[in-house]
């Protein structure tokens, strides 16, 4: 068996650009895999274009052998642009192969070890009455864990105030835990907006136990201002969304520094480097909190990474965002949330399918993510 085609896909089939690998062997198999590089679809279409050439006629069964070639195969190795373009290769040859043998890709990480992929899900309120509106309903609906909001802009207001935002949003956490009681998990996403001190000002503004997690709180290119922030408080961190290699996180796991490892499939490297930074989050007993903000591809590996860990926590999930354009049409076999969570089946491969002409009459719609600014007129993080 080899690599007979790779083809990059780009097109719009909800609110932001997807970005999919079909590789296809000599023998009639293919596969699908994502990359999670939002917003910078030339880039990674053009990495995945440089790769082709010399992967074509390969055997698509040499995953590891292959993963290692295309990560060493420039002098320059690494960097988000090529492992966004590498997952996506890795988890359409994962898809492929897994299909060929008839097996689900979990098979071939060493089985699996749950019945279904718990997952958590994200409030869009606000206002303080409204989060506590939308959190008590996700608890009625059965969720155990639940992303929170944080005070941000309105779409016309680009402008963004930390110690504004902070302050409001430490009242409101403070007022949904009294509201909802000690049983719900409740984290916020800061989406790596605050400074160092801003971020320990909003852990020290509630309660102890009022958020059982804070994501992303600050930027993560220095592990050493978060070892100074993880010393100012105890609040856990779920930290890793960014992340493009084992090596960008072995000094948050070394270091105690992230409690939940927030891992991207589609960035991170696809399931060969992943199974890597679960292991080594296992040996420090962190969970797996995995990054799924993209499509079905996406859902469906992060599905079958997580069936095969023992080591994990929740999935992110967005059904409701799917909710809307042309997703049911464009993937006409996908995961499907049963109430809170995602069950492990035993469909060959992914588990997902793409309908190629569907693709073909989506266009492309290029999304840039909003440029804020602080009231001041200073350039600061969406």
């Amino acid at each position: 068996m080899k690599i007979a085609d790779i083809q990059f896909f780009t097109f719009n089939p909800d609110f932001r650009n997807q970005q999919l690998v079909r590789i296809e062997s000599d023998n009639g198999y293919y596969g699908w895999g994502e990359a999670g590089l939002s917003t910078r679809d030339q880039a990674v279409g053009g990495a995945v274009a440089h790769f082709r050439d010399f992967l074509l006629g390969q055997d698509p069964r040499r995953i590891g052998r292959i993963w290692q070639e295309v990560y060493r195969s420039q002098y320059f190795e690494g960097g988000r642009v090529l492992t966004a373009a590498m997952s996506a290769i890795d988890i359409a040859l994962h898809d492929l192969v897994a299909k060929s043998l008839s097996v689900p890709v979990y098979q071939l990480l060493g089985g699996r070890q749950r019945d279904f992929v718990p997952c958590f899900v994200t409030t869009q309120a606000q206002s303080l009455d409204a989060l506590i509106d939308e959190v008590k309903r996700y608890v009625d609906d059965g969720w155990q864990c639940i992303r929170t909001s944080v005070q941000v802009p309105d779409s016309a207001d680009m402008h963004f105030d930390p110690r504004a935002s902070l302050a409001v949003t430490a009242e409101w956490h403070t007022e949904l835990r009294k509201a909802v009681g000690s049983g719900p998990v409740l984290g916020p996403d800061y989406h790596h907006r605050l400074s160092v001190a801003e971020a320990a000002s909003y852990c020290h503004r509630m309660p102890a136990g009022t958020i059982d997690f804070l994501e992303e709180p600050i930027r993560d290119e220095s592990p050493n201002a978060y070892a100074t922030l993880r010393s100012m408080t105890d609040v856990p961190f779920a930290i890793g969304e960014e992340f493009s290699s084992k090596w960008q996180f072995a000094p948050y796991i070394e270091q105690g520094l992230t409690n939940f490892a927030r891992l991207d499939i589609c960035n991170v490297g696809g399931f060969t480097e992943a199974m890597k930074v679960a292991g080594w989050c296992e040996t420090h007993y962190i969970d797996l909190m995995p990054h799924n903000p993209l499509g079905p591809v996406c859902t469906a590996a992060s599905v079958h990474f997580g069936a095969a860990v023992p080591n994990f926590s929740w999935l992110e999930d967005r059904t409701e965002d799917l909710t809307q354009g042309s997703t049911d049409q464009v993937f006409p076999t996908r995961p499907v949330l049963d109430g809170t969570a995602y069950p492990v089946l035993d469909t060959p491969g992914l588990g997902v399918d793409v309908d190629l002409e569907a693709v073909r009459q989506l266009a492309e719609s290029h999304w840039e993510a909003p440029h804020w600014t602080r009231p001041d007129g200073s350039v600061t993080n969406w």
